[in-house]
């Protein structure tokens, strides 16, 4: 059983999963090895390599866990949280655990092993972003999970194990830090001057332009003006919404066209980087402090951000919090906006 421990310091939690411990020798991977066909457990005519699909895409129909599907969503063979058990809040002297309970789903985004993101349609895109829609619908009903964060690592350098296109998804009992600080930031902002912090970054993103990098009728996508890492872009919705899993077909599609545009950017300037693809979405208003994000519906918005991994973290990031970034990113919207142009 995974097990949940909170960092009494700075209130972080961290999940111990010994199942997913990783042999020293994966750790010296500088690329993902390529995988044989007869290997590959995503590959359609391939579903009893996995276990049983908890959603799918099928529009000829058919029996699950047959080939036919477009997209695919399963549970992960080696889960960081797990679904089966209660959560046994406790205290282990002066610190605080619980179980680890959860999800770890891995959304398949296509048959085609060499398909990535960028290279797939339009609608194909729409689709894995369906999937997860509905996965985080289904797994909102379950009362013990308070957070659910999509997202997705391509490329050994980002952690990926396998290079078969793939999106993951972890329910998680708690709320992230990282998370709470966004949130605890935009209520701030909201309460003290009644605006929302997330349009007032857009409103100043499209005026000046010069980080702005695509926009279409639903989305903006720029390289923030604080920039953890070169060529880091974000994906902002134009509508006021907090949650990801509100969001309909047609604005699907439009952030689909977002991400392709960035992602098709970064190989033309990039020669195709490793990246992080990360959807923050708000967590289930199941706190028992009546006031907790009373506000959450008018000040946070969900939005995705995607980190290429061409710089590493090393002791002085651990160390301060702070992150040293060589291209500012009014250069790295540049150069994106000229491969969107070039490519």
């Amino acid at each position: 059983m995974p097990e949940l421990r909170k960092d009494p310091v700075v209130g972080r939690w961290i999940v111990f999963s010994p199942e997913r411990q990783i042999r020293p020798e994966r750790y010296r991977c500088e690329e993902l090895p390529p995988t044989r066909p007869e290997e590959d457990p995503f590959l359609e005519g391939h579903e009893g390599y996995t276990p049983g699909e908890v959603y799918a895409i099928r529009p000829g129909g058919g029996a699950p866990n047959t080939p036919g599907w477009q997209v695919r969503v399963v549970p992960n063979r080696f889960p960081a949280l797990r679904v089966e058990g209660q959560l046994e809040r406790e205290a282990v002297g002066f610190y605080d655990r619980m179980n680890g309970v959860g999800a770890h789903e891995v959304v398949i985004e296509t048959p085609h092993p060499k398909l990535v993101l960028e290279k797939q349609s339009l609608s194909g895109v729409a689709r894995v972003l369906e999937a997860c829609r509905s996965r985080i619908i289904d797994l909102s009903r379950d009362v013990r999970l308070h957070y659910i964060l999509i997202f997705k690592n391509h490329g050994a350098r980002a952690g990926a194990t396998m290079p078969h296109p793939h999106t993951q998804l972890i329910a998680m009992p708690v709320t992230p830090i990282v998370v709470k600080e966004k949130l605890t930031a935009a209520r701030a902002y909201y309460l003290e001057k009644d605006r929302n912090l997330f349009e007032d970054i857009l409103k100043a993103e499209k005026k000046t332009g010069d980080r702005v990098v695509f926009e279409n009728d639903g989305f903006v996508a720029f390289c923030p003006f604080a920039s953890r890492f070169p060529f880091e872009a974000c994906i902002l919705p134009k509508k006021q919404s907090p949650d990801f899993h509100a969001t309909s077909d047609g604005d699907l599609v439009l952030a689909a066209e977002a991400i392709q545009r960035v992602l098709s950017a970064y190989t033309t300037a990039l020669d195709q980087p490793d990246y992080n693809l990360i959807l923050h979405t708000a967590p289930f208003r199941r706190s028992r402090r009546p006031d907790a994000w009373s506000t959450i519906d008018f000040d946070f918005r969900w939005h995705i951000e995607i980190l290429p991994r061409l710089t590493g973290i090393a002791g002085f990031e651990f160390g301060t919090g702070f992150y040293i970034n060589p291209t500012l990113p009014e250069e790295a919207a540049n150069v994106l906006r000229e491969a969107m142009t070039n490519g």
